[in-house]
């Protein structure tokens, strides 16, 4: 396998400024639009430093083609594994704020499906030159295969664990089309079904995983508005698709809390802690 050590270290900068209307729009995929926010909601600066890519500089998939700041991994199959933030201020809507960028870390795994390269890089993120967030976001590249669409995974026995909430957020196609373009989101396997399963070999259109990440602290903060989150971290463990029923729940405590969701069938898609200010 080749070392892409070299991109270790690599770094960028990006700016932009929180206008509101990926806010509202957000808002309104939630169903929340009475709601007019002076602060940008946990996760919602994903809504900024989008890359802006020339059609021409696609790849197949639908993501930018590789090679500028994240590593020409060739495994075809990329997506969102993880990741770590600590919320230290607040940030405003109608804000300019900066993200400084550096791949930390780069590893080659193995795993049933195949090989895996895991890509992390860190985000510091500042709001009027203050530091705002500090980010360590986990990226999975996969071989392709299509063992997933030609067995379908038995889900593990999952022990009933105690919750303080259990809430359902159903997600449609027309919410993975929404959040694809609030995002500018180009990659297939969230919107082209042809594509997702005959090209990568899923069984459906899958979820993006930073949607599930933000319905985490979405009904956390719904359940817990008193709650000022200080840390969350969560890790994707399974795919959902546009055709699977899920639920959310989370065990809160004083100090923290876990958060999961979990699909009809018993298994684990996402698992998440919080801690509190």
């Amino acid at each position: 396998m080749k070392n892409f050590d070299a991109w270790i270290g690599k770094t960028e900068v990006s700016h932009d400024f929180t206008h509101a209307r990926p806010v509202a729009m957000m808002q309104a995929l939630l169903n929340q639009t009475e709601k007019q926010l002076a602060e940008l909601p946990h996760l919602y600066h994903w809504f900024y430093f989008l890359p802006i890519v020339n059609a021409e500089d696609l790849a197949e998939d639908g993501h930018p083609k590789k090679g500028g700041f994240l590593p020409p991994i060739p495994f075809p199959k990329r997506m969102w594994a993880g990741g770590r933030l600590q919320f230290l201020k607040p940030i405003a809507v109608n804000q300019n704020i900066r993200r400084e960028s550096e791949i930390t870390k780069i590893e080659l795994k193995h795993g049933k499906s195949g090989d895996m390269y895991f890509v992390t890089v860190k985000h510091s993120i500042f709001a009027e030159n203050e530091l705002a967030i500090i980010e360590e976001h986990d990226i999975v590249y996969r071989e392709a295969s299509n063992q997933i669409a030609a067995k379908k995974p038995t889900a593990a026995p999952v022990v009933a664990k105690p919750y303080s909430y259990k809430k359902q957020s159903p997600v449609d196609t027309v919410t993975l089309f929404r959040y694809s373009a609030l995002t500018f989101n180009g990659h297939k396997i969230h919107y082209d079904r042809p594509y997702a399963t005959q090209k990568e070999g899923y069984p459906g259109l899958v979820v993006h995983g930073p949607l599930l990440a933000t319905l985490l602290l979405h009904t956390f903060s719904q359940e817990h508005p008193e709650q000022e989150v200080a840390n969350f971290e969560f890790r994707a463990l399974s795919p959902v698709f546009d055709f699977n029923e899920f639920f959310i729940y989370g065990d809160v405590h004083s100090q923290n809390g876990e958060l999961w969701i979990e699909k009809t069938d018993g298994q684990l898609a996402m698992q998440a802690k919080v801690t509190f200010k």
